[in-house]
């Protein structure tokens, strides 16, 4: 029986000893649970479970300790208490990515939440309807004090300037002249007849007329005459023109650029996800060579890992296909059944499984090959074979790689090596955007 000092979850993790508990604390630790009691079911008791006050029970479960956890039930059923059961067999051969994913699925579980994505990976809108009216603008500014912004306003208001050229306007019109109305006699009624002021009285000169801009009414037209002249068209001399030296095609033919725009092949297997997602989220987005990854799926679940590599990578990422010429800045996930060959100068993916033939169809000069985690080591010689003609080429560090077989002989042989991170850098500096 072991506990470890923290300030995380505190868990209890029952199992026999074994590989499946060592994963199991090792992905306790990895998302900073507290273990405060970890031993076999059989070897204890349920007030011995009570007394270490557990938030959660983590189980190996096998068939071996089934009994042992019937006695521990009036323990495991307290309320409040989250227990979760994984299958011992399972949680032995948990390695590498899929230990991570399911970390990361156990975090979510303890804590109660439902972001299981690795870390910057942007997390999908949940879009089922939820029950209720939306928030309104009043309701999310209710809890705020409006009263000391008013009593502001208020002491200001003095101060703030008004539109003076409307005030002096208003102040320079002279006062409306009084109105005396007097009854008159109309056949349909009594009508109000207005009668000049006593201060009025004075004679007014009329204004003058304003002279007409547009003349008497019978000059109108629609349209003014106006005399057509016609002149004649003169023919063009065809003859007289000059081709200034011009031609459509030129004399001398333009020589072909013997340089073709290569790729970068990114080759890995077990454990390669989480380094094929750290090398493209590395990546800078105005990358100008095409990344071809080629990783094994067991299922063929290609799309799945295009829609997994989008959500981190720096580049578009694709899913290649038979007859698809390859693009600078973009990353192409390929499946099984795809290769990639070079015709009329351009790199294309054609129907094709042979993994070596891959590295075989880039031009040396101009293309890059990387070996991360898992990758297969009978194609280290055909990486050197290219790396001697000139190719860039490079393998994960061992640091951090859960299968660095492949990437270590590279390195025996000279060839660079770093961290996913580090590889990103290094292409980037090899081709610059």
């Amino acid at each position: 029986m072991s506990a470890s000092n923290g300030l995380g979850t505190p868990v209890a993790l029952l199992g026999r000893n074994g590989p499946a508990r060592e994963r199991l604390r090792e992905a306790l630790s990895l998302i900073g649970a507290r273990v405060v009691l970890e031993d076999e079911p059989g070897a204890i008791d349920a007030q011995t479970l009570v007394d270490a006050e557990p938030d959660a029970v983590v189980v190996a479960l096998e068939p071996a300790i089934e009994d042992a956890l019937e006695a521990l039930e009036p323990a495991l059923q307290r309320p409040g208490l989250t227990v979760i059961f994984d299958e011992a067999e399972l949680a032995a051969r948990r390695e590498g990515w899929d230990a991570q994913r399911w970390a990361r699925h156990l975090a979510a579980k303890l804590h109660g939440h439902d972001d299981v994505l690795p870390p910057g990976a942007e997390q999908e809108p949940t879009w089922q309807p939820q029950p209720g009216l939306p928030v309104t603008p009043a309701q999310l500014h209710s809890d705020q004090r409006v009263a000391p912004h008013l009593e502001a306003a208020a002491f200001a208001l003095d101060e703030v300037p008004g539109d003076a050229l409307f005030t002096a306007a208003e102040a320079d019109l002279p006062a409306p002249a009084r109105v005396t109305l007097d009854l008159i006699d109309d056949p349909f009624g009594a009508v109000p007849a207005p009668v000049a002021p006593a201060a009025a009285n004075e004679a007014v000169a009329p204004a003058p007329a304003a002279k007409s801009l547009l003349g008497d009414s019978s000059t109108w037209g629609l349209v003014e005459e106006v005399e057509i002249v016609e002149r004649p068209r003169a023919e063009p001399q065809f003859a007289e023109l000059s081709d200034g030296g011009l031609s459509l095609l030129d004399e001398q033919p333009v020589a072909h650029a013997s340089a073709t725009a290569g790729a970068v092949l990114v080759l890995a297997g077990i454990g390669g996800p989480d380094a094929i997602r750290r090398l493209l989220s590395a990546l800078p987005p105005e990358f100008p060579r095409a990344v071809i990854v080629r990783m094994g799926l067991d299922g063929g679940q290609y799309g799945n890992l295009v829609r997994q590599m989008g959500r981190a990578s720096a580049l578009p990422v694709e899913l290649a296909e038979g007859g698809q010429a390859l693009v600078g800045g973009r990353a192409y996930i390929l499946p099984d059944g795809v290769g990639v060959a070079l015709a009329e100068g351009a790199l294309r993916f054609v129907d094709g499984t042979d993994t070596s033939a891959l590295v075989s169809a880039l031009p040396a000069q101009d293309s890059g090959v990387l070996l991360l985690s898992g990758a297969s080591e009978a194609l280290v010689a055909d990486v050197l074979a290219l790396a001697g003609q000139g190719a860039w080429v490079a393998g994960q560090s061992s640091d951090g790689c859960y299968d660095p077989a492949a990437a270590t002989r590279l390195a025996q042989q000279g060839q660079r090596s770093g961290d996913p991170t580090q590889l990103a850098q290094a292409l980037a500096e090899r081709w610059p955007a």
